[in-house]
C-alpha cells in the first residue's frame, strides 16, 4: 500500500564540485536526516534533481546524461539506500524531474549534444533536441551556436586534442566542439578548413542567431522533445525504473509549460508511474487562471498558495501610501494599472531582444503553417512586430489548454480593434494556427518564456512598491488578498485540487518566506516608512531611487533585529544587490554592464550597513522583527493546516533570512535543528516570544505531526472559513478542517499584530468554538464555548485547536 503524502520536505542535493569547500549533500547525507525529518513529522523526502547534472551545479537542473542517476550525489545505489532507510522510517520519497531541457554548457559533457554537433542531422539524437536546420535559420541551416565574443572570431579557432572524449576537437578558448568524421587529418590541418565543413557554427553572440530551442534565454540549457515518443522513453528510463523498484512515490515536474504539448506529456508521464503516484507540476498560474482539470495531476506546485498566505497578511490600508512612496523614488505607483503596462513593455523588449531568435524561428512556423491567401503581402517587419505583440499581450504563460481557449482569440480581437494597420498579419497568424501545427505550438512556447524573463527576471525586480510580493505566481499589482478571497481559493482547492502543494518557499523564491515576513511588516507602519525613507535619502542617497527602494525593503528583510551586522551578511547582500540590478536590467545587465553603476550601488549598500546609517535603519526594525515573528508563525500554521500537501523548504522549520539563489541554496545547519527538536521534548512551557525559532519549531512539529495522524481528513477533507466577532475582528484569520459532518481541527492565527498592539489588543473580540472541549496543541491549553481572543492568543499568536476527544482517541 503506497504511504499517505502529508507533507513534504525539500533538499537541495548536490555533488562535491559545486562546493569551494568540497563538501557533499548527496543521498548518503540525506539518509542521516531521516530520523530527525520523521521526527518532525513529514512524510515524505522531496529531492532536487537527481539525474546526472553539471558537476558544478548547486540546483541539478542542468541535466547532462538522463540515462543516469548522478553519480556525484551517490549513483543508483546511493538512492536504493536513502529509500530503505526512508521507508524504514516509514517515509517516502518525491523525486524533481526536468524534461523540457538538458545543459550544454559544456558540449562534451553532454553525449547527445556532443553527437548531435558532431553528425548533424544524421545523428540518432537529432530528434531529441529542437533544433531549426532550416536554410533560413541564420546559420545556412548548420546549427546556430552563440559563441563567439566579437564578429570574425573565426580565426581564434584551433584543433585540439580533449581528454574527457580522447579525440580532436575544435577549440575557440575554453570552448571545445567535435570534428565530424572524415572532415580532419590531423592537428596540423587547417581549422578553418576544417571549421567550414562542421555541421555547426559559431555565431557572433549578440547576433541573436541561435538554432535550438533553449530553456528561456539560457543558452546553456537546449529543449529537448518530449513530443517524440522515443524521446519520452529514453529520458524517462530511469523513473520507470524507479517506479518498478518501488523506490519513489511521486514526482514533481519541472516547467511542463516549455514542452511542446504539456497536457499529452502529463498523461504519458501518469501511464509510467501509475495513477497512485503523487504527480504535481511547475504551472505557474495568473491570479485568475484556472488549472485545467483535464490534466492528469494532483496540482501545482503551489506558487499560487504562496501569494493567498502572503496576501492575507498584507495590511491593504498601507496601499495608497506606499504607492506614493514608490511614485517618488521610481515614477511608477506600481499599482495594477501601471504595473500591467509595464509589464508588457518589457515582456516586449524581452521578446524583440534575448528571444528575437525564438520570435523570428515563430515568424517562419507562421508563414510555412499558412495553406491559405491570408495575409500574402504581409511584410516580415510586420508580421514579426506583431507577434511581439501578441505574445507580450498573451496574460498567462500559455494559452493553449482548453481551459483557457478563448484567451488568444480575445487577445486577436483586442489587437484587431486598436491597431487596424496590423489586420493582415493576425489574419496571416490566425489562418497559421488554425492549422494546429508547428506555430501553434512555438506560440505558446514563446509565450511563456517571455512571459518568465519579462515578468518574473525583469519586472520582479524593478517594481518597488512592495517587492515581498513579487514572487514567481505573485500578483504585486494587488496589493494583498482579503479574507473572503483567501477562503474561496482554500475551499476551491479543498474541493478540486486537495493534493495539491503548498509552498512558502522553494528553490526559486527571491527571499525567504521569513524576509518578506518582515517586508509586510512595512504595511502596518506605511508612513514611519516613508518618512524612513526620506530620511535614509538624505543620510545616503541612492545612485538611483528606484533602485534603493528596491534593495533598502530586502535589507529590512535580511536586518539583523540586535543590529549585529557581519561581514558575511554584507558580502551576502552584496551580492545579491549585483544580481538584481543586472536582473532588472535599467543601469546595468548580465549582457551589457556598468561598472561604475555597480560600483556606486556597492558602494552604497556597504556604506548603509556599516555607516552612520546602520543605527537607524536598527531602531527602525525592530518593531519590524516582532511583526515578522507574529506573521511568519501563523502563516505557517495556515499553510500546514489549509488544504493542500505543504511542503516545508529545507531548514525552514527556523528562521532564515534567506535572499534569491545561490543565496536560498545554502548548506543548513541540521545539528542545531535536531538539538532544538531535543530541546522541545523537555520544555515544559513555551511561549512564543520567549524564544521564536523554538515556537517555529514547535508549530511545525505539531501540525504535521497532526497531519500525519489524520491522513484522510486533510486529504479531501472539509474546509471553512474562521471568524472572530468583536472590534479587533478583522485580525484574526483562520480555518476548520473535519470530516463531512464535524470539525476536527481549527487553526488562527494574527493578522496585523503591530496595529493590534498599538490600538488596545483584542479587547472584547471573541472567537466561537464548536461544541466539546478542544486542546490547544501549541499552548496546552483547553478551550470551549465562546473564548475571548486574548485567552487564545495569550501565549502564541496562534492556536492549533483539536477536538479533545479526537485528539484522544488519535494518539
Amino acid at each position: 500500500m503506497r504511504r499517505p503524502i502529508t507533507a513534504t520536505y525539500r533538499l537541495q542535493l548536490r555533488g562535491p564540485q559545486a562546493d569551494p569547500a568540497g563538501r557533499r549533500f548527496g543521498f548518503a547525507e540525506a539518509a542521516e536526516l531521516v530520523d530527525y525529518l520523521a521526527d518532525l513529522g513529514v512524510s515524505h523526502l522531496y529531492l532536487s534533481p537527481i539525474l546526472t547534472a553539471d558537476p558544478t551545479s548547486n540546483h541539478n537542473y542542468d541535466v547532462i546524461d538522463a540515462t543516469e542517476v548522478n553519480p556525484e550525489l551517490g549513483g543508483i545505489e546511493g538512492l536504493r539506500e536513502l529509500a530503505r532507510t526512508a521507508h524504514a522510517a516509514g517515509l517516502g520519497l518525491i523525486i524533481d524531474i526536468v524534461p523540457n531541457h538538458m545543459s550544454v554548457a559544456t558540449p562534451y559533457l553532454t553525449p547527445w549534444w556532443w553527437d548531435v554537433l558532431k553528425n548533424g542531422q544524421d545523428s540518432e539524437f537529432e530528434p531529441y533536441f529542437d533544433i531549426d536546420f532550416s536554410p533560413d535559420n541564420g546559420a545556412g541551416g548548420k546549427i546556430g551556436l552563440p559563441i563567439l565574443g566579437q564578429e570574425g572570431d573565426e580565426d581564434k579557432l584551433t584543433i585540439e586534442h580533449n581528454e574527457h572524449v580522447d579525440e580532436l576537437v575544435l577549440a575557440y578558448y575554453e570552448h571545445h566542439f567535435p570534428i565530424a568524421p572524415g572532415t580532419c587529418d590531423g592537428p596540423h590541418d587547417d581549422p578553418a578548413q576544417v571549421y567550414a565543413r562542421q555541421h555547426y557554427r559559431l555565431m557572433y553572440w549578440r547576433d541573436g542567431v541561435i538554432s535550438y530551442r533553449r530553456f528561456f534565454s539560457v543558452n546553456t540549457l537546449a529543449g529537448i522533445r518530449q513530443e517524440d515518443p522515443l524521446v519520452f522513453e529514453h529520458t524517462h528510463r530511469v523513473l520507470r525504473q524507479l517506479c518498478a523498484e518501488d523506490i519513489i512515490d511521486g514526482v514533481r515536474v519541472d516547467h511542463p509549460d516549455g514542452l511542446a504539448d504539456p497536457f499529452a506529456y502529463l498523461h504519458r508521464l501518469r501511464d509510467l508511474i501509475g495513477p497512485d503516484r503523487w504527480l504535481v507540476i511547475e504551472k505557474i498560474l495568473a491570479v485568475n487562471e484556472p488549472l485545467d482539470p483535464r490534466l492528469s495531476v494532483d496540482g501545482t506546485t503551489g506558487y499560487d498558495a504562496l501569494r493567498e498566505l502572503d496576501g492575507v497578511f498584507v495590511s491593504r490600508e498601507a496601499e495608497d501610501t506606499l504607492s506614493m512612496v514608490a511614485l517618488r523614488q521610481s515614477g511608477s505607483p506600481w499599482d495594477e494599472t501601471s504595473f500591467q503596462a509595464i509589464e508588457q513593455q518589457l515582456k516586449r523588449d524581452v521578446a524583440a531582444s534575448e528571444l528575437a531568435a525564438e520570435v523570428s524561428r515563430l515568424a517562419r512556423a507562421i508563414r510555412r503553417d499558412n495553406f491559405s491567401t491570408a495575409g500574402s503581402t504581409v511584410s516580415d517587419e510586420l508580421l514579426i512586430s506583431t507577434v511581439i505583440e501578441l505574445v507580450a499581450a498573451i496574460p498567462v504563460y500559455r494559452a493553449d489548454y482548453e481551459s483557457l481557449s478563448r484567451v488568444t482569440s480575445t487577445v486577436f480581437a483586442d489587437m484587431a480593434s486598436r491597431f487596424p494597420s496590423r489586420r493582415d498579419a493576425l489574419d496571416l497568424i490566425a489562418a497559421a494556427f488554425s492549422e494546429r501545427g508547428e506555430a501553434n505550438t512555438r506560440f505558446a512556447q514563446v509565450c511563456g518564456a517571455v512571459m518568465a524573463k519579462g515578468v518574473e527576471d525583469t519586472t520582479f525586480y524593478r517594481a518597488c512598491r512592495l517587492v515581498a510580493l513579487q514572487e514567481v505566481g505573485g500578483a504585486p499589482g494587488r496589493f494583498g488578498v482579503s479574507s473572503a478571497e483567501f477562503h474561496l481559493l482554500n475551499d476551491e482547492r479543498a474541493r478540486l485540487w486537495p493534493r495539491a502543494m503548498t509552498t512558502l518557499t522553494t528553490h526559486d523564491t527571491k527571499r525567504s518566506e521569513d524576509v518578506r515576513s518582515r517586508i509586510i511588516g512595512l504595511t502596518e507602519i506605511p508612513t514611519e516608512f516613508a518618512e524612513f525613507v526620506d530620511r535614509l535619502s538624505g543620510l545616503v542617497p541612492a545612485p538611483d531611487p528606484a533602485t534603493g527602494l528596491f534593495l533598502l525593503q530586502n535589507l529590512i528583510g535580511v536586518w539583523p533585529a540586535d543590529g549585529a551586522v557581519s561581514d558575511t551578511l554584507v558580502q551576502r547582500f552584496q551580492d545579491y544587490s549585483l544580481k538584481a540590478i543586472r536582473e532588472a536590467g535599467v543601469r546595468t545587465s548580465w549582457v551589457d554592464q556598468d561598472p561604475a553603476f555597480e560600483t556606486a550601488v556597492a558602494d552604497w549598500v556597504d556604506a548603509l550597513m556599516r555607516g552612520p546609517a546602520a543605527p537607524i535603519i536598527t531602531a527602525f526594525v525592530a518593531p519590524l522583527a516582532d511583526t515578522a515573528v507574529c506573521v511568519s508563525l501563523s502563516r505557517k500554521l495556515l499553510q500546514l493546516i489549509a488544504p493542500g500537501i505543504p511542503d516545508v523548504y529545507q531548514g525552514q522549520e527556523l528562521f532564515d533570512d534567506s535572499l534569491v539563489d545561490p543565496d536560498n541554496r545554502r548548506f543548513v545547519d541540521y545539528t542545531a535543528r535536531r538539538q532544538l527538536l531535543q530541546q522541545l521534548d523537555i520544555t515544559a512551557e513555551l511561549r512564543a516570544d520567549d524564544d521564536p525559532n523554538l515556537a517555529l519549531l514547535h508549530t511545525v512539529r505539531e501540525a504535521l505531526r497532526l497531519r500525519r495522524r489524520l491522513p484522510e481528513m486533510f486529504d479531501g477533507g472539509r474546509y471553512e472559513a474562521v471568524f472572530a466577532e468583536g472590534p479587533r475582528a478583522g485580525h484574526l484569520v483562520g480555518m476548520a478542517r473535519g470530516y463531512a459532518d464535524s470539525t476536527a481541527v481549527i487553526a488562527v492565527g494574527t493578522r496585523r499584530p503591530h496595529t493590534l498592539d498599538v490600538s488596545g489588543g483584542w479587547q472584547d473580540t471573541t472567537l466561537t468554538l464548536p461544541e466539546g472541549e478542544w486542546v490547544d496543541k501549541l499552548s496546552g491549553r483547553r478551550l470551549s464555548g465562546v473564548v475571548p481572543a486574548a485567552d487564545v492568543f495569550a501565549d502564541f499568536p496562534t492556536a492549533l485547536l483539536v477536538n479533545a476527544q479526537l485528539d484522544e482517541q488519535t494518539r
